[in-house]
């Protein structure tokens, strides 16, 4: 059999890592690569800028477990450092392929465009933002480097950097005979007692709880968790960074817990557990409220990818997936009574000529949620709403809740919607962060796509208003709903008032075949529930 190119080879090797697309911008220097993509099994998909094909790469990994981006040397891997950098903050596995000036090129015509310094500087800066890096300059080792990092993009679950010199891609590889990897391990000592104490523990516990976290999601365990949660009788809550974790519909679902942000209900169970269960979730200032958070350490079970901590105990080299498994095997099953969070309140009808507020706004998404819609999240007030939203089906919320780079939404939600195309996506962004990325909205055009997107125009930005009025804080305002004008059949609506805004969102799910955008405009001083509990819990108010 005749050995594939170097380039074959790496698009082989996606292929067979479950990527069937591969987002990106064409440049000279990655153009040879795109000649090779277009006729292999996988699809290109061209996208307005390159930031914003690395987000979707970002929501595509997050859907099928692996994305890609390829992008030109220089000007164009530059772009994609910030939304790479959340991909790693986030545990997105995304895989950025850049193209680059030949090997003979680099040395014997030093002096040549998109060039920004030695030609080591683009490696060495994505090394900081990725968990292993290649630059496939040697063909004897070229098919080794792709199998390492696409490797170590599934076992980390962070972003990978694959440089392509482009004299390289027709180069002969030299493939190594696929091998069964050897699994991570849990050291069988230190999983057996941290698995015993945890038992025991459970066993005095009168009020347990579990609080899941991101790594649920990134390491796939979702059905795990599901089966110990069950299993146990132990309601589950969930971070902001891990929200949908279980689906939020579901009987043992207490709510997001985010410090003073999250809701009553989640709060007082979790900060009252007499044992809590942290279940790969991360201590940051998002998932504590801006480090509201009110959790005992000597109540608690922190597992974490690698270690379980249980008051002073550190029990290290236990994986996650193993301490969950184990757990779900020794507990007991028995009838369970699970703790009632306040329904869903019923819908009031909407006022003509009230003009709407988000609280009502995020009430009317309740309501018009479905299994077969996931929602995609911006950064800001929009996402802090969406505490109170209750996605149907597990994982089906995506945001970039820790990292928060805003513009993430809508060019996420299109690596989303093709990463899982029954899925209809319904995109929160402020407008803001539409502002940044939202002309992506003509790839979903293009392709016949039809996501729903509520632009939360609040007229800036407003949850640095929140932090610190200014001038700075305002922005330009567009005529969101007309976008379609520019970039392709996008059906527009504007809304002020609560009827308003229910016509438009019943009208936008009836539209098929083409995106539809509710321009929805809000008073700058409304805020979100979430935010007003923070500002009631720090003393301070929030005008409206």
């Amino acid at each position: 059999m005749t050995a594939p190119t170097v380039a074959e080879y790496l698009l082989q090797q996606l292929a067979g890592s479950g990527v069937g697309h591969v987002f990106g911008v064409p440049g000279d220097y990655v153009l040879g690569f795109y000649d090779k993509l277009i006729r292999s099994p996988l699809q290109h998909i061209g996208t307005t800028r390159e930031d914003t094909s690395a987000f979707a790469a970002d929501g595509y990994a997050r859907c099928r477990g692996l994305g890609a981006t390829a992008v030109t040397y220089g000007v164009g891997a530059l772009n994609v450092v910030n939304a790479v950098a959340g991909a790693y903050a986030e545990a997105s596995p995304v895989v950025v392929i850049s193209g680059a000036p030949g090997v003979s090129e680099q040395r014997q015509e030093p002096m040549i465009h998109h060039r920004f310094g030695p030609f080591r500087f683009q490696r060495e800066i994505f090394e900081r933002i990725t968990c292993a890096s290649a630059v496939l300059g040697d063909p004897l080792t070229a098919c080794r480097d792709i199998d390492r990092c696409l490797q170590a993009a599934r076992k980390y679950s962070r972003p990978v950097y694959i440089e392509l010199p482009r004299d390289q891609l027709d180069a002969t590889g030299y493939p190594i005979p696929a091998s069964e990897q050897a699994q991570d391990a849990s050291d069988a000592g230190a999983l057996s007692e941290a698995v015993d104490e945890t038992v025991e523990l459970m066993s005095r516990a009168g009020q347990p709880v579990v609080l899941a976290g991101v790594e649920i999601h990134r390491r796939g365990l979702q059905d795990a968790l599901s089966r110990f949660v069950l299993k146990a009788c132990i309601p589950v809550a969930a971070t902001l960074t891990g929200k949908s974790v279980v689906g939020e519909r579901h009987a043992a679902y207490l709510g997001v817990y985010e410090g003073a942000m999250g809701a009553d209900f989640a709060r007082e169970r979790v900060e009252t557990a007499d044992l809590l269960l942290m279940l790969g979730a991360t201590v940051n200032d998002v998932d504590t409220g801006i480090f509201t958070a009110k959790l005992d350490p000597a109540r608690m079970v922190h597992a974490s990818q690698d270690q379980v901590t249980i008051g002073h105990h550190r029990y290290t080299d236990v994986y996650l997936g193993d301490f969950l498994s184990s757990l779900g095997d020794r507990v007991t099953a028995h009838a369970c009574r699970w703790p009632q969070p306040a329904p869903l309140p019923e819908l009031p009808v909407a006022q003509s000529g009230k003009p709407i507020t988000i609280a009502r706004l995020i009430a009317s998404l309740n309501a018009a949620l479905t299994p077969d819609m996931s929602v995609v999240c911006d950064v800001g007030d929009c996402l802090f709403a969406a505490l109170d939203l209750r996605v149907h089906e597990r994982t089906h919320f995506l945001a970039s809740a820790f990292y928060t780079s805003m513009g993430f939404a809508v060019p996420a939600a299109l690596g989303a919607q093709i990463g899982s195309p029954d899925l209809r996506p319904l995109i929160l962004v402020g407008d803001g962060a539409f502002q940044m990325t939202g002309t992506e909205l003509s790839t979903f055009a293009r392709l016949g796509l039809d996501p729903v997107v509520i632009v939360f125009n609040n007229h800036g930005y407003s949850t640095e208003r929140f932090i610190r009025e200014g001038p700075f804080n305002d922005i330009a305002e567009w005529r969101y709903e007309n976008i379609g004008e520019l970039i392709g059949p996008v059906s527009g609506f504007v809304a002020t008032t609560e009827d308003e805004f229910e016509a438009a969102l019943q009208r936008a799910l009836r539209t098929s075949g083409q995106p539809s955008l509710v321009n929805v405009h809000l008073n700058s001083d409304d805020a979100s529930p979430a935010m007003r509990r923070l500002a009631e819990h720090l003393g301070r108010k929030v005008a409206g």
